[in-house]
């Protein structure tokens, strides 16, 4: 499952490959950029496919790990055979050893949005990592980096552990360590490295809401925290089911520690450390379960502060036109 809110196209189906660059294009006016947007497990790829079937449209992958080739249990990435014929981009584009940044993303997303329009079809985003969204649908610039700091913070980083760099950005900016999981170390060592920088807190460089597509839309999946914790919980015992400790170990073969952003994943981390004898596989479990469902809480609330998203129960039998005329 996806760590949490981290700091990428073309094939029908499994879209491994990055789409070429293209010179810039008039959008047309009226060809809508639709997000689905919700909380770990809440629903949202049924709906995105059901929206993207009754548009015409394809799906394109905003969730942070599901861009890693051979994470798929582990990310509950859709299987072919699941998608209903719908193109899905930006999905098995990077190997896991491969670090992933919002900036590399939101290029990568643009381009395959901007294809997506050329061709007169809806391009519907889909995932829980609500940065990578945000980046994607509004005007959003990100600060320069420094080499030196930035591998001074990594250093570090492997040397104390994420947690207590986590307690150094809370000191410095209690409003940027609010918003990240204190296990999530490269977004820490990317706080650390803009404030030391700019001397600014990191939560300013986060822009007004401001949409980039005038015709962007977002719908969110509306689910009680009572049922969102049950489906948790059976998405985790599917996963277990489904062979995640034999894809995690596959993984490890293929360079899953090294990967600085990847082997943080939610679940992944966990089945990693029973691995290594330091947890039994049922703590692994249990872990998995209960840090997912306090991502899941960090989502929702990200995504709760964001007006412009229309709210859609989850069981609501009208779901779908509720979404569509939402986006009509």
């Amino acid at each position: 499952m996806p760590d949490g809110v981290p700091d990428h196209a073309f094939a029908k189906l499994t879209a491994v490959s990055i789409p070429e660059s293209k010179p810039p294009m008039e959008r047309p006016a009226g060809l809508p950029v639709v997000a689905v947007v919700g909380a770990t497990a809440s629903g949202k790829s049924a709906l995105a496919l059901d929206v993207a079937e009754r548009l015409g449209g394809e799906i394109v992958n905003t969730d942070s790990m599901q861009v890693y080739r051979g994470m798929d249990v582990g990310t509950a990435k859709l299987p072919p055979a699941e998608r209903r014929g719908i193109a899905h981009h930006l999905l098995d584009v990077l190997d896991v050893t491969e670090p992933a940044t919002v900036a590399q993303f939101q290029a990568w997303a643009r381009e395959v949005i901007e294809d997506c329009h050329r061709r007169g079809v809806t391009p519907v985003l889909v995932g829980g990592s609500a940065l990578y969204t945000r980046a994607i649908l509004d005007e959003f610039e990100f600060p320069g980096t420094d080499p030196d700091i930035r591998g001074r913070l990594e250093d570090e980083l492997a040397q104390v552990g994420a947690e207590a760099l986590h307690a150094r950005l809370a000191e410095v900016d209690p409003a940027a360590a609010a918003q990240m999981l204190p296990q999530n170390g490269r977004r820490v060592v990317r706080a650390l490295e803009v404030i030391e920088m700019t001397g600014r807190p990191w939560t300013p460089s986060l822009p007004e809401p401001r949409y980039h597509y005038g015709t962007a839309v977002q719908i969110g999946v509306d689910i009680d925290r009572a049922t969102l914790d049950r489906r948790i919980a059976q998405r985790v015992e599917q996963m277990w089911e489904g062979g995640f400790v034999e894809e995690v170990r596959r993984l490890a073969e293929r360079g899953l520690r090294e990967g600085r952003t990847a082997y943080r994943a939610l679940g992944y981390q966990q089945i990693m450390s029973f691995l290594d004898g330091e947890i039994t596989l049922d703590q692994a479990k249990e872990q998995t379960v209960n840090r997912t469902r306090r991502f899941a809480r960090r989502q929702d609330g990200w995504f709760r502060k964001d007006p412009r998203i229309t709210w859609v129960p989850y069981d609501h039998p009208a779901r779908v036109e509720r979404a569509l005329a939402a986006i009509s």
